[in-house]
């Protein structure tokens, strides 16, 4: 018998270890809110039964910590992210693996993240600054603590929102909600916590931190996307359209007929290598983002 949701907690996380941080979290947030809301709820129904028979009696309908666990570790086997990178190796040959990332749907993902994540980042950066930057000011008046309690508790917020881009975008497994306060916990109490929660101070740094590497993502891949569509395109902006490959101010330089076919396929071999890299600076990225938004295990 267990005396409270913690200890039916403590022993679900036991059962978890090994999982993915982003699902201990979720599977933690859904075991407590279904037993805080079962338990209030008995309560009232049954005033004069113990805290621990009724704990007891949701816990034979909602399953065992053992059991819980068993049924995560099969779900999670099963709804992996779409875009979640092979753990296996990849044996192919070089050359398959090359020129193979032109039929991988996780490296067009990727770049679509690399290229938005400046207007995310200019939306986190103008929230996270704007918000400290009140929160201070207003302090002296009497609803500058309500503001700033109110910008700490959007940090949570924004955080799952990045987290559904992160993983549908990146592949990577982040979090679907965030941990539930207990039953009847005040304002003030919830305020706390969510000070003293690593993760909002974390969160507070990549939403700073993704404007200059969305202003850095965005300038690289965008030259190096249209740089290659520049050469893949030149047969007909040059023999059509009358455009040079290079228009300087002391004239304009236009490649010669026969180099055509080796600058389209010098822009096909840049797309490759652009996707590749896409994958490469995704993976990091999504590294970065597990790391600071995701409740430790």
């Amino acid at each position: 018998m267990y005396q409270n949701v913690e200890a039916y907690l403590s022993e679900l996380r036991e059962g978890l270890s090994g999982l993915d941080p982003a699902t201990i979290q979720d599977a933690l947030a859904d075991g407590e809110d279904h037993l805080q809301s079962a338990l209030e709820q008995a309560r009232r129904e049954h005033p004069e039964a113990t805290p621990e028979s009724l704990l007891s009696a949701i816990i034979a309908d909602f399953g065992t910590p053992q059991e819980i666990a068993k049924a995560y570790r099969e779900i999670e086997v099963r709804l992996t992210p779409p875009f979640a990178p092979v753990k296996k190796k990849d044996t192919r040959p070089f050359y398959v693996r090359f020129f193979g990332v032109l039929g991988e749907p996780r490296a067009y993902a990727a770049l679509l993240y690399l290229l938005t994540s400046i207007v995310t980042g200019v939306l986190y950066f103008t929230w996270a600054v704007t918000g400290v930057s009140l929160s201070v000011g207003l302090m002296v008046l009497i609803f500058g603590l309500p503001f700033f309690g109110l910008f700490v508790f959007s940090i949570q917020g924004l955080a799952l929102v990045e987290g559904r881009l992160v993983e549908a975008l990146l592949g990577v497994r982040m979090p679907r909600r965030q941990m539930p306060f207990r039953a009847g916990t005040g304002i003030w109490k919830k305020f706390v916590a969510r000070l003293k929660d690593r993760r909002t101070w974390t969160t507070l740094a990549y939403l700073v931190l993704q404007l200059p590497f969305g202003i850095i993502h965005f300038t690289i891949f965008i030259v190096l996307l249209a740089y290659s569509l520049q050469l893949m395109a030149l047969p007909v902006l040059q023999l059509v359209f009358d455009q040079p490959l290079f228009n300087f101010s002391f004239g304009k330089y236009f490649v010669p007929l026969w180099s055509m076919p080796f600058l389209f396929v010098a822009g096909i071999l840049d797309v490759i290598v652009l996707l590749h890299l896409a994958k490469f600076v995704g993976r990091q990225h999504g590294a970065m983002a597990k790391a600071l938004l995701v409740q430790r295990a």
